[in-house]
């Protein structure tokens, strides 16, 4: 089993960075496949802390090959940031350690204007991006008028996407936005060639790469951003990230086909969060959500945004398995739920006097439904020196039993804290990622 997919099977913010650091000891290659630098994984390292947007969360291991796919879109002056903290951390970010697709879509100074500016004609209704131009950006991709990577090596062409692009942009923002903000085509342009030396070494041939990899047994993982919920197509629409953020678009952004996957580990919070607008059954508006977000420290790795939480919702569990055709669960952050008396499950929801069957796609059925919770007894203990599931309150090991009893996926491993060390791997069959201790 030499390829795994590790995804978010929530709103995102599950702890994904923290399990795929943890998993790949033993990783060749790690891939990140979607996404931009408004998703973060933050990693915690002998109570070291590392926030990552860009970089594959494999960076942290010194023999591990690292990859940005084509489904990411890059932000160039975020990229080149990120690299030189890193390497003031001491950690090798050369082009033999990382390599960009040349295919990935770059995120451009007008992409973060017309972000901004959306979301502020929007007023009340706004989605509640980041205003980091993530969406523009993807919709460039589909428009078919993209600035790619590998559009830096090729000046000419690069010239005329930028002075095109450029027109169009200012009067979108000048019509459309009513906005003062205008660009000057040839100041991005010379920002461009100004950075254009320092990612070029970093192109690579990102399906090339990987297919060599797995013809040649190397284990390789792949990363996701963000959580099912807010994939493009199946999430909480509108309020849902711009990419497709399930396991079955690793292949579709890394190039490869999908019969080369070999295991889906979904990425569980013990409870649930979200950020921004949307939907959001199993929130709680008391004073318990105020603790899960104090103690759990829910706040954004990028935005620092305070996060809505509530208790973990098996319903949208469910979709969550079947869309991505998980076959292990991982949960994070058992430890926050040390302290509570009653731990609450969303196991059903009703809508207008009826039984709803499955997470409806429905914004206004989710923002009405009642939500029928399972009680199960809390705990006192501190988790954190925890290392093994028999060692685990018995009320803490109930809880993870009927989370696999209820969502039908095994359960292959849990965290009690932030640290690298603070992380338990319950079951042989996802061993093979770890490698020597």
């Amino acid at each position: 089993m030499p390829v795994a997919t590790v995804v978010g099977v929530q709103w995102g913010d599950e702890g994904k960075g923290k399990v795929v650091d943890y998993l790949t000891s033993a990783a060749d290659v790690v891939v990140r496949f979607q996404g931009g630098n408004n998703a973060g994984h933050t990693l915690v390292i002998d109570g070291k802390k590392t926030a990552l947007r860009l970089i594959p969360s494999g960076i942290m291991r010194p023999n591990t090959r690292c990859l940005i796919a084509s489904g990411v879109v890059l932000d160039p002056d975020a990229f080149l940031g990120e690299l030189e903290e890193l390497k003031q951390a001491g950690l090798d970010v050369s082009p033999s350690r990382l390599g960009v697709a040349g295919e990935v879509q770059l995120i451009l100074p007008y992409h973060k204007a017309l972000d901004k500016e959306r979301e502020t004609k929007l007023a009340e209704n706004k989605i509640g991006t980041t205003g980091k131009g993530i969406g523009p950006a993807y919709e460039d991709a589909v428009s078919r008028c993209g600035v790619r990577a590998c559009d830096l090596k090729h000046p000419y062409r690069l010239r005329d996407l930028i002075h095109a692009n450029v027109e169009i942009k200012n009067k979108i923002l000048k019509h459309v936005f009513d906005s003062e903000i205008q660009f000057d085509a040839e100041c991005v342009l010379a920002d461009l060639e100004r950075i254009a030396d320092r990612i070029s070494p970093y192109l690579t041939n990102v399906s090339l790469e990987v297919e060599q990899a797995i013809k040649n047994k190397k284990v390789v993982v792949f990363e996701g951003a963000q959580g099912t919920l807010l994939d493009v197509a199946h999430g909480t629409y509108p309020y849902v990230t711009s990419s497709n953020t399930l396991a079955a678009f690793a292949c579709a952004s890394a190039g490869i086909g999908p019969r080369q996957i070999d295991l889906v580990l979904g990425i569980c919070k013990a409870y649930c969060t979200r950020v921004g607008g949307g939907p959001f059954p199993s929130e709680d508006c008391t004073d318990q959500g105020d603790r899960l977000r104090a103690v759990g420290c829910e706040f954004g790795t990028v935005t620092g945004r305070p996060r809505r939480c509530g208790w973990l919702d098996l319903v949208a569990l469910e979709k969550a398995i079947r869309l991505n055709g998980v076959d292990y669960l991982f949960i994070t952050k058992l430890d926050v739920l040390s302290g509570f008396p009653k731990i609450k499950i969303a196991v059903s929801y009703s809508w207008q006097g009826s039984n709803v069957d499955a997470f409806p796609c429905s914004g206004e059925i989710l923002s009405e439904a009642e939500v029928t919770y399972e009680e199960l007894d809390g705990w006192s203990e501190d988790l954190g020196a925890v290392r093994d599931f028999k060692d685990l309150p018995t009320q803490a090991q109930a809880v993870l039993s009927r989370i696999e009893q209820i969502s039908g996926r095994p359960i292959a491993g849990f965290s009690v804290g932030p640290d690298r060390e603070q992380t338990v791997v319950m079951r042989d069959e996802i061993r093979w990622l770890l490698g020597p201790a």
